[in-house]
């Protein structure tokens, strides 16, 4: 990973002057850095039981749907309000630069389907919470929640539950 740690390109003042983004697309465009991460988010939930993954609009996609394909799971979308068809169930949340809504698909989760929440990457936990929420509003086990990196001086694990957060990447 310290290779894909190397790629990851910091953009100062975005989207908001005072954000530091870590922008995780030249690791996509390297098929190589893009495979090596794909295999070790397989490498590390093979053995846990999911029936599906859970992908975070629009980076959660990038990768959890190679996931899902390799696992052999189903991948289930949630994305921002108005881009899914009816009946969907939203759930608002806090950004650490300011606020927003998730919307699932009503039936995307079925009653004590296992799920793992996916996305690039964590900072407060806003988004990852308002998605955990959305899979137990279906009835859905949430699992876990993985992603590429964790900006852990935002304590998003904390709130999410440190048990819950797996990360391939971590900064301090």
């Amino acid at each position: 990973m310290d290779k894909v740690r190397a790629t990851i390109r910091d953009v100062p003042d975005f989207p908001k002057k005072g954000i530091i983004f870590k922008d995780i697309t030249p690791v996509l465009a390297d098929g190589e850095l893009l495979r090596s991460v794909i295999d070790a988010f397989v490498d590390h939930w093979k053995l846990e039981p999911i029936d599906k993954v859970l992908g975070i609009e629009s980076r959660g996609f990038i990768i959890g749907a190679p996931l899902a394909y390799a696992l052999g799971l189903g991948l289930v979308v949630v994305r921002k309000l108005g881009k899914l068809p009816p009946q969907t169930l939203q759930e608002s949340y806090s950004l650490e630069y300011g606020t927003s809504a998730l919307e699932i698909r009503a039936d995307a989760i079925a009653r004590g389907e296992r799920v793992l929440v996916m996305d690039d990457l964590l900072a407060t936990g806003g988004t990852a919470e308002a998605a955990g929420k959305l899979v137990r509003r279906q009835q859905g086990v949430l699992v876990g929640y993985s992603f590429l990196v964790e900006l852990a001086s935002l304590n998003g694990a904390r709130r999410l539950g440190p048990d819950k957060v797996h990360a391939l990447i971590r900064y301090t």
